[in-house]
């Protein structure tokens, strides 16, 4: 069997933390049976790991090139695997690969948390007296289980949610394209196989699915990123964006849903917030030629907050993830909220190291599409990304239930740029603007709007040449700019006010109204 990421990735821990990695020179079974066990327990539901034969380790770290497996041992080493797997209890079999690195061949066993923990195994398996033990990972280590640990792992042995199976649904309910664009977008070595092997053989090796063939069943996590849409078996698996632009207690808002496979749902969720959302100012400096760039919001802030909430939320729950717009914050609320291990303090200082994953099969997947790291480094991202913009820190909410989990986002407002009002007004001061050109900016200052709307609200039936040349004008002095700049004939095409444009239009309407007074 292949596995379902590259062996590169693995020996250069490009998609897997070095933890979940073991590395072994050669085939020692008693010591890998303790490793398997401890991987297949999955004590902090991170996903199992793999073991790397014919790798040796140095200092933590694989050392290569890789002294390899000789051809001969193979077939052995197989058989042998397969023999002591029957010694696990309860039953427990990982997937076995034969990979090829700089002309060696590599054996890797991929060990996934294991559906029926605890599990244990003879501390020696050659012995004629059988001692079985539990073994758990901690770090990068194999180790024996404490009484406690034992305890622990017996009460927490109930299934995470994305790792179930769904009697709902059925092999058929999983989509080959969406698999195959998925092991092409993590460059998986599954890929070489998709088109030879029997789907429901590419299912078992990429953990999707479970059961014998006559009563095969697919894994939560599967119709999560492999069904079209997921919601039909998860109600609410969707990202709901809301803008109130005039605040919550307006009369007026504007709601945009997205649904579908989590990454793709993920993904585009991500370009329209990046296209409507974020504005970015540019401050020139006289004594350098490095302009300086700050954005309403820093983006890679939003999106580590995005992705954390598709990643954490609970899909037993009905209630979507939903992103509010206001005018002056961004709040990411998903259900339920941190666990109740983490004190309300720490929650609100953003201290959010929680001992388990809600959901570790979607967690990998998301790692292996680089869109997580995972390990608790999302609120540390998000606050560095806060503070390279220099914007205020962002505000972590719940309730004593955890019932819920807010991330808010203030805006940078303008007026802490300090100066650099007049800087960006400096580059545009020169500028007159005409009575269309005004009544343009300040329709796109409420709110994006799509051109036919903006001829409407001008009072046409068409453009008309002033119209036009209006628009050509502020779009070229980068007062306005399109939503979707890609693709200027999209259908969804809207106008957006920018910085400059808002400071031009301020300025020129505050010279007016003092011109009149």
């Amino acid at each position: 069997m292949r596995l379902p990421i590259n062996i590169s990735d693995l020996l250069h821990h490009r998609t897997v933390e070095s933890d979940r990695i073991e590395y072994k020179s050669g085939w020692n079974p008693a010591s890998i049976m303790r490793s398997i066990c401890a991987f297949a327990n999955d004590f902090y539901n991170i996903g199992g790991g793999y073991i790397v034969i014919g790798v040796q380790e140095e200092n933590g770290l694989p050392k290569l090139p890789p002294a390899g497996i000789d051809s001969n041992q193979i077939d052995t080493i197989q058989k042998e695997l397969l023999q002591f797997c029957h010694l696990l209890q309860p039953d427990y079999f990982p997937t076995l690969s034969i990979e090829t690195y700089e002309e060696k061949n590599i054996l890797v066993i991929w060990v996934a948390g294991g559906l029926h923990r605890p599990y244990k195994v003879p501390k020696d398996i050659g012995s004629k007296q059988k001692d079985y033990r539990y073994y758990i990972r901690r770090y990068s280590s194999t180790v024996l289980a404490k009484d406690v640990e034992v305890q622990e792992l017996a009460e927490s042995s109930r299934i995470p949610f994305d790792d179930r199976l769904n009697h709902k649904a059925s092999l058929d309910d999983l989509s080959l394209f969406l698999i195959k664009s998925f092991l092409q977008d993590i460059k998986s070595g599954l890929l070489e196989n998709v088109d030879t092997i029997p789907f429901v053989d590419l299912c078992r090796q990429m953990q999707l699915v479970e059961g014998g063939n006559e009563f095969l069943k697919p894994r939560n996590v599967g119709l999560l990123f492999f069904h079209e849409n997921p919601d039909q078996f998860f109600p609410q698996t969707q990202i709901d964006i809301v803008q109130f632009p005039d605040g919550p207690g307006g009369d007026v808002f504007k709601e945009k849903i997205f649904k579908g496979p989590l990454h793709r749902m993920l993904k585009e969720t991500l370009d329209y917030l990046k296209a409507v959302l974020i504005e970015e100012t540019v401050i020139k400096h006289n004594d350098r030629p490095e302009a300086e760039r700050f954005y309403n919001y820093p983006f890679p802030a939003l999106e580590e907050a995005l992705v954390n909430a598709v990643y954490h939320r609970s899909y037993e729950i009905r209630e979507p993830i939903e992103v509010r717009i206001l005018p002056g914050s961004v709040t990411i609320a998903s259900f339920p909220g941190p666990d109740s291990s983490i004190s309300m303090e720490d929650v609100k200082e953003g201290k959010l190291l929680a001992r388990r994953y809600r959901n570790r099969r979607i967690g990998e997947f998301l790692k292996e599409l680089d869109l997580t790291e995972g390990r608790g480094t999302g609120i540390p991202k998000i606050k560095r990304e806060i503070q390279k913009n220099q914007s205020p820190m962002p505000k972590f909410h719940t309730d004593e239930n955890r019932s819920y989990f807010v991330v808010e986002f203030p805006i940078k407002k303008e007026d802490s740029l300090g100066e650099v009002y007049d800087e960006v007004y400096d580059e545009v001061h020169d500028l007159e603007l005409n009575e269309t050109e005004i009544k343009i900016l300040t329709l796109c200052s409420n709110h994006p709007i799509q051109p036919k709307e903006l001829i409407v609200q001008l009072g046409y039936k068409a453009i008309t040449g002033n119209v036009r040349n209006a628009l050509t004008h502020l779009r070229v002095s980068k007062l306005i700019a399109y939503t979707i700049p890609e693709k200027p004939r999209s259908k969804n095409q809207q106008y957006k006010i920018t910085k400059s444009g808002k400071i031009l239009l301020s300025k020129t309407l505050s010279k007016r109204q003092k011109s009149e007074t």
